[in-house]
């Protein structure tokens, strides 16, 4: 195969010689003197199949990579692999969904085909008693956990995440900040525990979320 490229005042030219049958592109160019010409360009038919299949792949590749809908979680509790497993199983019923967690940075990314898909992986993370706060305000971590800011003495709360001791250890410390709390049964595996002393349920709720972590109030 001979190519011939030519640039003239009037006109630049690419040629393509070769025995199979041949097909045509103009587009408009630069010649060397700044001038729009039309560049012709002759590629054998063969060739010219080969080439619009990559330009339809790449097309669809790129059209998929922007509908794809994505967000990051942050500061959210990430103290072992378990809890990493912990995220990969409260996003295994989602179909298309994508989750990577990050112990050193603390984080989940999101990926999903579509915005409504996302948010349900979202809410996902969140029953399974994972918190953080979302890269996207269009994607919402509920922070809803029935407290009613009022002051009690026991609090049951259920489903927070607890694989591991050190996952107990950050519920006794953010705890340990709220004023009146006095104890609690927090234990690993535990899929409930209570609450006890002379505080406000919603400060407790709020703690635990300040350390990446939420639950539900009562059983």
């Amino acid at each position: 195969m001979d190519w011939v490229h030519r640039a003239l005042p009037f006109r630049s030219e690419i040629r393509v010689n070769s025995r199979n049958s041949l097909k045509t592109v103009r587009r408009t160019c630069l010649d060397e003197a700044g001038a729009f010409r039309y560049l012709i360009l002759r590629i054998p038919t063969h060739y010219m199949k080969t080439l619009l299949a990559s330009v339809a792949l790449a097309l669809t590749l790129a059209v998929s990579a922007q509908a794809a809908s994505t967000v990051k979680l942050t500061d959210v509790h990430m103290c072992c692999q378990s809890c990493v497993k912990g995220v990969d199983k409260a996003l295994s019923g989602l179909t298309g969904v994508k989750g990577v967690a990050s112990m050193d940075d603390k984080t989940v990314d999101l990926t999903a085909p579509d915005a409504a898909t996302l948010q349900k992986a979202v809410d996902a993370l969140v029953s399974a008693g994972y918190y953080g706060k979302s890269s996207d305000a269009a994607v919402k971590v509920s922070a809803d956990t029935g407290a009613k800011n009022q002051k009690v003495k026991t609090l049951e709360v259920s489903n927070v995440h607890l694989c591991c001791t050190s996952c107990v250890k950050a519920v006794n410390k953010a705890l340990g900040t709220v004023d009146g709390v006095t104890g609690n049964t927090a234990a690993k595996g535990a899929t409930s525990f209570s609450i006890s002393g002379d505080f406000n349920d919603q400060d407790a709720m709020l703690a635990l979320q300040k350390a990446g972590l939420t639950g539900h109030v009562g059983k």
